[in-house]
């Protein structure tokens, strides 16, 4: 079997040719045991899920609440909206002087800047200094002339981190970062890393369009739905996975419509503006940091460009919905497909 298909147990089920993917909606055969747990809050603007299985009910518990004060704690230093974060401090303070950062913000911006380097620049956290122009609950968009000025401050490459001193610094004022791309799958990792550390070997830990799975779910994979982008009730694949990351992204996530056009928080770094050659992005790999940040890449990609990167990776796929609804799969889901 290829090494990309490892973590899948059978074949994936697939519906009708009808649109697919966006928000990983889960497969749940209903929590008839007391020795399965599960909790659910709103944290860093997502809903957060936790589901394990612990022979103790107190243990289950604490582990679950573990997990949430983590996406509480994550969410305090790395919300570009709470003026008092360690992120915003940096997009307040960076382009002035360097500005001292904790080990996991530093980790976190060399890794997103890694993502950068893979995709040829798809991946970028400066997308914020374009992105906070746009107030997508309000249905507000920038004039041409302030994106035009926005855009010029998109590059990672404006991003200098000192390992030595575990700073950061901008190399012009304007530039802005967001981490919302990749934060939330970091996040996940690290739920699945707490519970594991309790002595937890299935769970399932999801924010947002990111989810982790561990082991099973009574004795078989765990049902991983995909939804047309376009019908929220609608699932139209299904498929069995063990100890991996799904990652989906998707432009109905965030948005509104004006002049028959469709604007969403996943920019374009090039442009500024929202990508719109796809729908939605589902990346499968072993951990939701690398699948998060490869959903959104692969969104501002499009088809062509975004399957020829993911075919390249090892143990990565993926599902693609372009802008007409039509399904594309990575090369190791159509293998699946033919078996």
């Amino acid at each position: 079997m290829n090494s990309k298909q490892t973590y899948y147990k059978r074949t994936f089920l697939s519906g009708s040719s009808v649109l697919v993917v966006a928000l990983i909606a889960l497969c749940h055969i209903g929590l008839a045991k007391a020795d399965w747990q599960k909790a659910e809050q709103d944290i860093m603007g997502t809903r957060i899920t936790v589901e394990l299985y612990h022979q103790n009910d107190d243990e289950a518990q604490a582990a679950i609440a573990a997990v949430m004060n983590e996406m509480h704690r994550i969410d305090r230093s790395m919300s570009p909206y709470k003026p008092d974060s360690e992120l915003s401090i940096v997009n307040r303070e960076a382009a002035d002087h360097p500005v001292k950062i904790s080990t996991e913000l530093f980790n976190l911006l060399q890794r997103s800047i890694d993502f950068s380097q893979l995709t040829n620049g798809a991946f970028d956290i400066t997308f914020a200094s374009a992105g906070f122009l746009y107030d997508y609950r309000a249905a507000i968009k920038p004039d041409e002339q302030s994106l035009s000025e926005a855009v010029k401050h998109i590059n990672y490459r404006n991003i200098h981190l000192d390992g030595n001193a575990h700073t950061v610094s901008f190399a012009q004022p304007g530039v802005k970062i967001d981490l919302g791309g990749i934060a939330k799958g970091y996040a996940v990792d690290l739920g699945i890393a707490l519970v594991q550390n309790r002595g937890v070997s299935s769970a399932l830990v999801t924010a947002g369009g990111d989810t982790r799975v561990i082991g099973e779910r009574w004795g078989r994979p765990w049902q991983i739905g995909i939804r047309d982008p376009r019908k929220a009730d609608a699932i139209v694949a299904k498929i069995p996975l063990e100890n991996v990351a799904v990652s989906t992204s998707g432009d109905y996530e965030r948005f509104f419509e004006q002049d028959n056009t469709r604007y969403h928080h996943i920019i374009n770094p090039a442009t500024g503006d929202s990508a719109r050659e796809l729908q939605s992005t589902t990346v499968i790999g072993p951990d939701a940091i690398t699948t998060d940040a490869l959903s959104t890449s692969i969104f501002v990609l499009g088809v062509e460009k975004g399957l020829a990167l993911i075919n390249q990776l090892a143990d990565i796929d993926a599902i693609l919905v372009d802008s007409h609804g039509r399904l594309h799969y990575s090369s190791g889901l159509l293998r699946l497909t033919s078996e």
